[in-house]
């Protein structure tokens, strides 16, 4: 039977401890949620195209991917989505569309209350 050892990228497991020393400090579970989901085996992560991103954007909530976002899709609307990591065809669509993406690192910095945002697996 295989043990299960999680991430070892250093960089990931990193982002886990900051994930998880952030949702105690300031009380919000959101962030615990996206260390799991971060936790998990590379292929388990989710990986969300970006039809799906402008399915679910309405304008108010930055969406959080915690995983890939993927170049499959349109954007019709400037959405504002942060995620693990995103492909070059899905950056520059984001890009063409108005919208905006960034680092979940970035996200924690400038948002560490958690307030509006939403999980897309």
């Amino acid at each position: 039977m295989t043990i299960r050892t999680g991430p070892t990228n250093p960089i990931t497991v990193s982002l886990i401890r900051d994930l998880k020393k952030l949702a105690t400090k300031e009380n919000v579970n959101i962030w615990k949620d996206i260390a799991r989901f971060l936790g998990k085996s590379s292929r388990q992560r989710p990986s969300v195209n970006l039809a799906k991103l402008d399915k679910f954007y309405d304008g108010k909530l930055e969406l959080i991917v915690p995983g890939k976002v993927l170049g499959d899709g349109v954007v019709t609307k400037p959405v504002k989505v942060a995620a693990f990591s995103v492909s070059s065809s899905a950056e520059d669509k984001l890009k063409s569309a108005k919208g905006s993406f960034t680092t979940i690192q970035e996200l924690m910095k400038k948002n560490p209350k958690g307030k509006n945002l939403r999980i897309i697996v």
